[in-house]
Order: C-alpha cells, then structure tokens, then sequence
C-alpha cells in the first residue's frame, strides 16, 4: 500500500479532508502533517490524528514565514518515529519549504509532489519580493517529480511562462467526490424550491468584500425578488464586519459552516442559483481558478452565475450553461436576472442536468487511477534501509 506523508498549510481546510479522503479511497495510506488556522491543535481529520506544525494566521505573510522557519527547525523531532513514507505531497508553496526537511529526515531518494491550487497574489508582483518568491520556488521545486493543479489557466498563465516547475503537471479538478461508481444520465434531485424569491447561493470560502457588496446592492434593489444564502467560512482578515455586515441587509443570510460532502445534496437543492464569481485576487488567481462551488452546485442542480471573460466563464460558455455577466454590476445582474420567470429557470437548470455527471464528480476508479499515478513516481527509487525516522 502506497504510504504517503502529506503536508499541508492548514490542516481545518475542508480541501484537505476532501484530498484525504480521495487518497484513502484510491488505496493509500496518509499520514498528516500540517499548520493549523485553529487556537488548539486538532485532534481528528478522517480518522487520522495530525503532527501539528503550528498555528499560523490567514493572511499573515510575515508570521506565516515566521511559523515555517520555525517548523524546518523542529520537523525532524516531529516527525520522530513515523514510518518512512513511499511519497510526499506539498500542499502550497510553504509546505514545498519543509517537504525537503522531510525527505532528508526519511531519506533522500522519497519523491516529492507539489500540490499548488491557488496563485497566491504575492508570487505574481514585479517587485523584489515577487521576483524573490518566484526564484525560491523555481529553486525548492527543482526535484519535484509531479505538480498537481486544478485549473489549465494555471498552468497557461503562471506555471508555463514563467516556467517555475519542470516536473510533468497532473490535473485534478475542484470536482464534487462520489461515494458510489459514476453512471450516464442526468441525476434525479429534488424539487426545487418555489420562487419568487430566487435564492442565490455562494457556499465555500467566503472572501470577496466586493462579492458580498454587489449581492448586497442587487437585492436591496429587486426588493424581495432574490435573496441570497451564504454558508461556509468568512474570511475575518478579508472583512472583519463580515457578520454586522450580513445582518444588516435584509436580503441576506448566514447560516453557518457546512460538511462536505454530507450537507452538499442539502444546501445546493435548496438554493436556485450558485455564485461561481471571486474577485479577490481580481486580473490573476480570480481569473484563473475553477472554484469548488462551480463542480458542487452544477452536481445537484443549481444554476452558476460568473463573469464571461473569467476562466470559470470560459469553461460554461463551452457547455452553454449558466448565468454569464459582461460587467461586475448590480445593472448587470439585473439585466441578467431581474426578469427571471419560472419556464426560463428550468430551460436553465435543464441544461446544467443535460451534462454528463463526470464533469462535475470524481468516483472511485478516478481515486484509484490517481493513486496509481502516483504510485508510479515512487517505482524508480532504492527501497529504504529503514522503515521508521531513528
């Protein structure tokens, strides 16, 4: 059984249980190893008590470094007595700093896997500090023997033209993750529910201010037509008065945290549209990524709403799905939707269940093949002397 030692930045992230859960399905055996965003460490994801790294703070470059700095001086004591793993996955750039640590600590011929899904803002600036991360990067993944991305546009706009890893590059989508095999044809949901009001949902990471600003100003302004749902974890570095802010509009509602994947079938049949917009890292990462949400709501039904030019637009506007805006304004999505009658609503939705369910799922035999390939990468390589840090 491939044993593989993954490291990522925070060990609460809900993509993080879900990237387990897809390993340990495929037939590997996962050790955690991580930061946390937590004031205590956590003591179960998956069945699996984490090594705990640390805290570090969302949106905190500098005590983020700080944190690693200090986890490559004591991971080699962390690590104490964990069997030797066959592999080694970096989720983000700052676990690709201590991935190195650890295979040194294991052995030098472990191969190392770069997991990058998100382009953070900081490595894409001109300035020294851009030019600097970029080059620390281009330098730590220099033995990288796989990178493992969820966006081509990633890899168009960043990974290949600034050429930052040489290693072959696998695609593993935000995709919804099936307990059960993948079968052809549109799935049976549930009702959807009456209408007026036409709820919008916008599930996940919460941290686009202009997001929640444009929502805000669209609903006040259809007074009670469209409401808007919103359910996961609000980024507070983002928007500190993210919860004033809510409470404070009438069209708008948090309820909370959600699990993924119990509570998906629940919230998404719940809502009639889903929000697949971020400008958070507007012009780069924003642009790029093909988020979650799009993969989850388009499962179970929900209409996706996203800019046409963004790479999440692109993508629907080849499928001929969706709700696609030209401008980011509450004219715009107003035009789009201020009218939105019940027949148009399920030519909409229709098209969305007329796709084929691979499109926005993973199942068994897609864990399974994602393991064999990695499996691979470890094939090359002398078997260790021993099989457990000493």
């Amino acid at each position: 059984m491939l044993h593989v030692l993954y490291l990522v930045h925070d060990v609460s992230d809900p993509a993080v249980r879900r990237r387990i859960t897809m390993l340990r399905t495929g037939g590997a055996r996962v050790t955690l190893a991580g930061f946390r965003r937590t004031t205590t460490p956590i003591a179960d994801i998956e069945g699996l008590r984490p090594i705990d790294l640390g805290a570090t703070r969302d949106g905190r470059f500098a005590q983020r470094l700080a944190a690693v700095a200090k986890a490559a001086v004591s991971l080699r004591a962390k690590l104490w007595g964990t069997p030797s793993p066959d592999l080694i996955i970096a989720r983000n750039l700052e676990m690709l700093a201590l991935a190195g640590r650890a295979r040194s600590a294991f052995g030098a011929t472990v191969p190392i896997v770069y997991e990058c899904l998100d382009i953070h803002r900081l490595v894409l600036r001109n300035d020294v500090l851009g030019k600097a991360l970029r080059a620390t990067e281009r330098h730590l993944a220099r033995d990288v023997k796989l990178l493992v991305t969820s966006s081509p546009a990633f890899i168009a706009n960043y990974f290949k033209p600034f050429r930052q890893v040489a290693a072959p590059v696998e695609l593993v989508e935000n995709k919804y993750f099936e307990t059960t095999a993948i079968l052809p044809g549109a799935r049976q949901l549930a009702e959807t529910p009456a209408a007026p009001p036409w709820r919008i949902g916008w599930f996940g990471a919460l941290r686009c201010r202009r997001s929640l600003e444009l929502l805000a100003d669209f609903t006040r302004r259809m007074d009670g037509r469209f409401e808007v749902v919103l359910r996961g974890r609000p980024a507070l570095s983002e928007f500190p008065d993210f919860h004033a802010f809510v409470e404070a509009e009438p069209h708008l509602s948090f309820r909370g945290p959600y699990r993924n994947p119990e509570d998906m079938a629940s919230i998404y049949q719940d809502v009639h549209f889903s929000w697949a917009i971020d400008f958070f890292e507007e012009g780069q990462n924003s642009e790029w990524l093909l988020p979650n949400r799009l993969y989850e709501g388009c499962r179970f039904g929900a209409v996706p709403i996203s800019m046409g030019h963004t790479e999440t637009g692109r993508f629907l506007s080849q499928q001929d799905i969706g709700i696609l805006l030209p401008q980011a304004t509450p004219d715009a999505l107003e035009s789009a939707l201020g009218k939105m009658e019940e027949h148009r609503f399920d030519r909409l939705k229709a098209r969305v269940l007329s796709q084929n369910p691979r499109m926005w799922s993973y199942d068994r035999s897609d864990c399974r093949a994602l393991v064999e390939k990695l499996r691979r990468l470890t094939i090359v390589r002398e078997p260790l002397a021993a099989e457990a840090l000493a």
